[in-house]
């Protein structure tokens, strides 16, 4: 009954072809290079045990992981992988800006701080006219459906609050340093005009209890300068080095001193310092254009004397110089 079992030949059972078609093991039999016996089959390989690491060896590799962790290679915070990867293809990596910035020619580079200064101006106006949402409304409520009175005489009272909202709001944005910088983040410009339209509401509070006052015949009651209040740090930063600024009026065109002169007849109180302060933005904000200018002017000149000491002086360069002798 053995063969219920399964076959008992040794040899048979050892044979790893036994199964296979016989001309399949002639074919492989004439072309493998090593000749197979099935009668005497190579004995297996003992499976070669793992070798024991030992306490010591892992203590130069542990030294040696933390030389490389130190050593690792820095990219970039544009990379993705900020375990050192790529690390080659970083090193002559440049930003767009870079790339544009040093590519610019100079009248492109004046167009630009031009362009930035009147970018400002136009900002101002936007950031005073959102400030001022809530007067524009009120006109476009007057006129739609308005009393009888106020539409005959084209919502005068609406349109004399809104052109007020916007002038003061104008030089309230001025007076915080919202046209200084133009390389500011745009966190730190929204705060300003937040802060700009806090000012002005609470001037018109400080206004609505002095009339108050005066109607009921009570003492005026006295404030603290609006601008000296406290202000958040990104607002007072800007503040600061507006005031920093050493600027001298005197030193101005009498043509534009006469106009701001002008500015400030009839003012008084809060609104004669706010429009001082507006003055003063005002002219720090060309004083840093006139610098960028002169930067660029003056390393055009740079450029232009060194042609014409190597002798490389075009015929441009010539005509410059005689025109700004003249």
């Amino acid at each position: 009954m053995g063969w219920f079992w399964g076959s008992s030949d040794e040899k048979t059972d050892k044979d790893p072809l036994r199964d296979l078609d016989p001309r399949l093991r002639e074919f492989l039999s004439k072309e493998s290079p090593i000749k197979y016996d099935s009668s005497n089959p190579p004995a297996p390989q003992p499976s070669p045990q793992p070798a024991q690491a030992k306490p010591a060896e892992k203590t130069p590799l542990s030294s040696q992981q933390t030389t490389e962790d130190d050593g690792k290679p820095k990219v970039p915070p544009q990379s993705l992988y900020k375990d050192g990867r790529y690390a080659h293809l970083w090193k002559t990596y440049e930003s767009q800006a870079d790339v544009e910035a040093a590519t610019r020619t100079d009248q492109e580079k004046i167009i630009d701080v031009l362009e930035g200064y009147k970018y400002r101006k136009a900002e101002i106006g936007r950031a005073a006219l959102e400030n001022c949402a809530m007067e524009q409304w009120d006109v476009n409520e007057c006129f739609r459906s308005g009393s009888w009175a106020s539409r005959m005489t084209m919502c005068r009272k609406e349109n004399q609050e809104l052109s007020r909202c916007y002038n003061m709001q104008a030089k309230f944005l001025k007076a915080l340093g919202y046209l200084s910088t133009f390389d500011r983040p745009a966190d730190v410009d929204e705060k300003i005009q937040m802060h700009a339209d806090t000012l002005y509401h609470r001037m018109l509070d400080q206004e609505k209890q002095i009339e108050a006052a005066k109607a009921e015949g009570k003492p005026v009651p006295s404030f603290p300068p609006i601008l000296s209040n406290a202000k958040p740090a990104a607002v007072a930063a800007s503040q600061e080095a507006l005031e920093a600024a050493h600027i001298d009026p005197s030193l101005l065109k009498p043509s534009i001193q006469a106009q701001f002169k002008k500015r400030l007849e009839g003012l008084g109180g809060a609104e004669r310092e706010l429009e001082e302060r507006a003055i003063r933005a005002e002219i720090q904000a060309g004083e840093e254009v006139v610098g960028n200018l002169g930067s660029i002017y003056q390393k055009q000149d740079e450029e232009r004397k060194k042609r014409k000491d190597e002798g490389k002086g075009t015929f441009a360069d010539m005509m410059i110089s005689i025109f700004k002798f003249r």
